[in-house]
């Protein structure tokens, strides 16, 4: 089947939006697992309200009449909000959009579906044994793994379903399914973009933001979630001074991550770029501050968990309550020591215009396997998550790009920054993509 959207959004300036849409709903229906909900009425609606602006020559908002889709963590007026659950299948209605799909709409977007995703977003595998787990579209040969949390959030953008998928990055929920699909995939600092209106998993390390199939999609969506638009210089690849840290980044890379991350470097340095290897080894505390997920998810979920533990895929269930095990002094402590290490870090860092390093070590495992073993799914786990996650406790930004050849699996760049340097970070990744393309 051809992809309804197979370009940016600037390709799409004078496209019917409505025959788009409708491609995108067809296409949409017949897939599986992507989708828990569809809204085709609403999204035929916004479609038609943009082209009749285009016939009047009038000018339209940014995703005018454009299939977005929103993770199924996120409210959406009058209908409960499940997070890819089904023990929220009785809650109460949500009374209003969250503030980030009330700006989508406003910006025009004809949101086409909620998606589906890792149950409470506590996984970077994209499992769920509720609605099953939709395959990665770039492997027709073996279903693999999207990657989660944003699992159908990635799908349906790779899948050519939406311009952009809106999800969550805690640990890497945004950039890891975009370094597997082949997606860009930016997540901003934490603070810049409302969580209201969404299920939390951490409240210190959750993170709204989106993925799209271009570095300048992304800049479109995060303004406009974000509520307002970054100021992006125009920074050119050569002289950039590019770090690679050595200290736990590299480990246990396959052999076509490994290819393909080195031919990324050499063509930047062949740029102009300044690669320059570090070795950063306060990375190697990152693991010590490895607590907060399980510890804040426990205490929104320790009643849910009392009453339908059963109901829980038992690989989340088991990883929230370890969060019980740790105290009031020692979750004071963990922030205290995460605030040390931020400062720490980002002196470390300063010298740098970006870190840049594999999103993820791995390409994307088979769902099978990581279906049939618990061992093979806790440590793919671990692996997808361990890099992304360094830059959630950093509280920093970081974009995660495509930089395999064409025709092979996905392997995804990530460049990254600290807190509040969403600008330049996402200037640097468009200078990248620029010269990896």
């Amino acid at each position: 089947m051809n992809q309804p959207i197979s370009t940016p959004i600037s390709a799409l300036a004078r496209s019917s939006r409505r025959d788009l849409t409708d491609a995108c709903i067809d296409a949409a229906q017949k897939s599986a697992s992507v989708f828990t909900r569809l809204y085709p009425d609403a999204a035929r609606a916004a479609a038609a309200h943009a082209d009749a602006m285009l016939a009047a020559d009038v000018a339209l908002p940014p995703l005018a009449g454009l299939p977005v889709s929103v993770k199924d963590l996120f409210d959406i007026a009058g209908e409960p909000t499940l997070a890819g659950s089904t023990v929220l299948k009785n809650a109460a209605a949500a009374q209003s959009d969250a503030p980030v799909v009330q700006r989508l709409r406003a910006a025009g977007a004809a949101i086409l579906g909620k998606t589906n995703m890792t149950e409470f977003a506590f996984s970077g595998v994209g499992l769920n044994p509720h609605y099953g787990t939709p395959a990665n579209p770039a492997d027709r040969r073996i279903a693999r793994i999207p990657g989660g949390s944003s699992s159908g959030a990635a799908v349906s953008v790779a899948s050519g379903f939406c311009v952009a998928g809106l999800g969550s990055d805690t640990g890497g929920s945004i950039r890891i399914p975009a370094a597997l699909c082949g997606l860009v995939g930016f997540k901003p600092t934490a603070r810049r973009v409302p969580t209201a209106g969404a299920i939390p998993l951490s409240s210190t390390l959750d993170t709204i933001c989106a993925m799209t199939r271009s570095v300048a999609d992304c800049i479109l969506i995060d303004g406009i979630i974000a509520g307002a638009g970054l100021s992006i210089p125009s920074l050119p690849l050569a002289g950039l001074r590019l770090a690679v840290p050595r200290t736990l980044m590299l480990d246990g890379l396959d052999d076509h991550v490994a290819a393909s991350f080195s031919a990324a470097l050499s063509r930047l340095s062949a740029g102009g770029a300044k690669i320059i290897d570090v070795p950063l080894t306060l990375l190697d505390e990152v693991v010590s501050l490895n607590k907060f997920s399980g510890a804040e998810a426990y205490a929104w979920h320790r009643m849910l968990l009392a009453e339908h533990e059963a109901e829980y895929d038992s690989r989340v269930g088991k990883r929230i309550k370890l969060g019980a095990a740790l105290s009031a002094a020692d979750y004071i402590d963990l922030h205290t020591a995460r605030r040390n290490w931020i400062a720490r870090m980002e002196a470390g860092i300063a010298p740098f215009d970006a870190l840049i390093m594999p999103t993820v070590p791995v390409v994307a495992p088979p769902i099978a396997e990581l279906e049939a073993s618990e061992e093979a799914f806790f440590k793919a786990n671990s692996l997808l998550l361990r890099n992304p996650s360094a830059i959630n406790f950093l509280d920093g930004c970081a974009v995660s790009l495509p930089c395999h050849a064409e025709g092979t699996l996905p392997v995804g760049l990530m460049v990254a920054g600290p807190a509040m340097s969403d600008g330049r970070i996402l200037a640097i990744a468009h200078a990248i993509e620029s010269s990896l393309r």
